[in-house]
């Protein structure tokens, strides 16, 4: 039976889908997490501690391991995993990216200079520290503009600024993000802020798969929802997209450039693009499938899950077909309105009620801190939908949406 190791980080919302896939595929699953399981000394060769940041310690805790019992893939399932991932594939001399490929996605200036020097269309960039002064900065810059941390993901402190003065305080915001306990003990990288200049435009995502350095497009989503800022919290995914096919071609072609110059060649990719009268512009890349829980609109050939097609080609497994199913499909990431305590959600059953509505998964828990954009990262669930058309789906996204109600409290200790 082939063993297959997963590196699931607690804050992931895709343990579950992952899991699952592996069952469905009979493989032996060794998971790692960076927080010991209660059972861990029970099952020693199934359950693993590891410091993710470490990739030393990592690697020589796994490679150990594949000492006593052989392990056939490594898949590292959500952003924080994917540079270790590449590290303790590499020490097992199995098919996977670079850790300096892998290293460059995750630092979001590295990948502006890769870019930029293979010609891939892109934002211009200035790069920025902690140290800078703000207000000298905001002089030279050509606005409107976006200011982001290098190595955070999820829209999390992506701030546009359209003056001087916004530019100074969304750098303050930014560097208050960066110096928190918790962002801090990232290490490198949590020191600086990029700032791009803002290009407008249709923004959409691609999801994708490489096998031998050459993509293939699992699926397009339009993102209906304009994303101008000040900040970018995405909400609806639309898929198949409704651009012309011209117009998706190039879209491929670019994220292909892009995974080329950043020297990625095998395993899934998830990119965001802008699309203007310029063409396609690549503003994000990642080595790793699309996060929370919106694999959950895609299906393949016979009814694989995204996640199944992502082990099946890291185990090496027959893969019948990469063509998605023909029928319309979205998820809505539900934004948080405002902060505070969640103390109810009204309305599920009448959301669920609408047609074509597939699925309302409520994440976030009654008594839980509400953080939203640009300080927080998550969302108060996910609803999914299929139906005939991409705009029957979207128009039950929106209705389902509409008729959920969350009651949220003042924070605690204010007012």
């Amino acid at each position: 039976m082939r063993r297959l190791l997963l590196l699931i980080p607690t804050t992931t919302y895709r343990t579950e889908d992952f899991l699952e896939a592996a069952r469905r595929l009979d493989v032996e699953i060794v998971v790692a997490s960076e927080r010991p399981n209660v059972l861990e000394a029970d099952f020693p060769d199934n359950l693993l501690t590891l410091d993710f940041a470490n990739l030393v310690k990592s690697v020589s805790t796994v490679v150990e391991l594949a000492r006593r019992k052989r392990i056939d893939a490594v898949v590292p399932v959500d952003d924080l995993t994917t540079v270790v991932g590449a590290a303790i594939a590499s020490a097992l001399s199995l098919p996977a990216n670079t850790v300096a490929a892998v290293s460059t996605t995750r630092n979001k200036h590295r990948m502006r200079e890769a870019l930029s020097q293979a010609g891939v269309r892109a934002p211009s960039y200035t790069l920025l520290t902690l140290a800078d002064d703000p207000a000298a900065t905001a002089r030279n810059i050509a606005y409107p503009c976006v200011l982001k941390p290098t190595i955070l993901a999820a829209s999390r402190g992506v701030v546009r600024a359209d003056t001087e003065a916004e530019f100074v305080a969304a750098f303050r915001r930014i560097a208050a993000i960066l110096t928190t306990p918790e962002v801090a003990a990232l290490g490198e990288g949590t020191n600086e802020i990029l700032v791009e200049g803002f290009i407008p435009g249709q923004e959409v995502a691609l999801e994708g798969l490489l096998v031998k350095g050459a993509l293939h497009v699992l699926a397009l989503f339009d993102k209906p929802d304009p994303l101008d800022g000040p900040f970018f919290e995405e909400t609806i995914y639309i898929t198949p997209s409704r651009l012309a096919p011209p117009v998706q071609a190039a879209i491929a072609a670019s994220g292909a450039r892009a995974a080329r110059a950043l020297g990625l060649r095998e395993g899934p990719v998830h990119a965001e693009l802008r699309v203007n009268d310029q063409g396609p512009w690549l503003i994000e890349l990642a080595a790793r499938s699309i996060g929370g829980l919106c694999s959950r609109t895609l299906r393949f050939g016979t009814g694989l899950s995204l996640e199944e097609i992502i082990l099946r080609h890291a185990l090496g497994i027959e893969i019948a077909s990469l063509e998605r199913e023909r029928q319309a499909a979205g998820v809505m990431m539900i934004p948080i309105p405002r902060g505070g305590v969640l103390e109810e959600v009204r309305g599920q059953a009448a959301a669920k009620a609408v047609s074509g509505i597939e699925e309302v998964t409520i994440t976030a828990h009654l008594g839980q801190d509400l953080i939203p954009l640009p300080e927080g990262s998550r969302y108060l669930g996910f609803i999914f939908a299929r139906a005939e058309s991409p705009e029957r789906a979207e128009a039950a996204l929106r209705e389902a949406h509409r008729r959920l109600e969350f009651v949220i409290a003042p924070a605690r200790g204010s007012g």
